[in-house]
């Protein structure tokens, strides 16, 4: 295959040399403009928080960061919003629901709080077309095992609809993180159609042991094996070998457009990988595209498979 893309210009020969018509992002973020300036103004004291500087790479107006996303050929991508406070969720599926309907390569998400109005808000996104969901049980800080949140578990295994959900200790641990956790809720709930993000990091054993347990969980590629985070989070030693049994449940991810790095060096973490044994293009066709335009086709119709 030929080599990765050095830049972000050369992502859209890359992809293509492979036979890819396009990229599908699981893992975008597109927020209300005051939400997103405070989401930015936590990156801007990461150095104090975290013990690292974390400069955002695309900092642009969000008609900017849409053309950026076309630029590098992005042509499926689910933005995903998150509340860290109840009352919030279902402003900010409103307005991502409008969001989509303006930019045709974004498809409707939503999210969840564990309030009482979660079931309602959820049914409705989901009768209206939501095809892919966020929870972010870190920023949230809420217990993923909630009674509150049990029917909206179900009502999205029930779906079908994929469930991107933050519950590693990455970067920094919470009163509810941890992928022991989350399987908790698994166990209730074993047909949720569950993408790990940032692969679980940093028990990223413990999210291939999920993935391999469980025929529905999904891995996305969100910051792992990237330069920012191979020093905090490496990956484990049989990374590559446990990939060639999963091949069809590594989905792309990047964290855009809140990452300390350009877009392409996600891709060359990815293409690194391919080069191990059992993986190749067919590796790369999956997680660039397939793997992340079936989960998202999944949610199509509200109630299928």
């Amino acid at each position: 295959m030929d080599g990765p893309p050095g830049t972000d210009a050369e992502v859209p020969d890359w992809f293509r040399g492979l036979g890819v018509p396009g990229l599908v992002d699981l893992h975008v973020h597109f927020l209300p403009e005051p939400v997103q300036r405070k989401v930015w103004a936590y990156f801007d004291e990461a150095e104090r928080t975290y013990g690292t500087a974390w400069p955002i790479h695309y900092r642009t107006s969000e008609s900017q960061r849409v053309a950026t996303l076309r630029d590098l050929g992005v042509v499926r991508f689910a933005p995903l919003v998150y509340p860290h406070k109840p009352g919030m969720a279902e402003w900010l599926i409103e307005w991502v629901a409008e969001f989509a309907a303006r930019v045709p390569e974004a498809v409707p998400t939503a999210t969840v709080y564990p309030e009482p109005t979660v079931s309602r808000y959820l049914e409705a996104a989901l009768r209206s077309g939501t095809r892919c969901v966020k929870a972010h049980v870190q920023v949230g800080a809420y217990d993923p095992r909630d009674a509150l949140l049990d029917p909206a578990w179900g009502m999205l295994a029930d779906a079908g609809v994929p469930v991107v959900v933050h519950c590693g200790h990455g970067p920094l641990p919470g009163d509810y993180t941890g992928l022991p956790v989350f399987e908790e809720v698994l166990r209730r709930h074993p047909r949720l159609t569950l993408v790990l993000a940032h692969a679980g990091m940093p028990e990223i054993s413990r999210a291939l042991d999920l993935a391999e347990r469980y025929p529905r969980v999904h891995l996305d590629t969100t910051m792992v094996g990237v330069g920012f985070t191979l020093g905090s989070n490496p990956l484990p030693p049989d990374w590559t070998a446990r990939l060639v049994d999963l091949a069809d449940r590594v989905v792309l991810g990047t964290d855009f457009p809140s990452i300390p790095y350009p877009y392409a060096e996600q891709l060359r973490a990815i293409a690194d990988w391919a080069q191990a044994p059992g993986l190749g293009e067919p590796f790369l066709r999956a997680v660039l595209h397939d793997t992340g335009a079936r989960l998202l086709a999944q949610g199509e119709h509200p109630g299928g498979t």
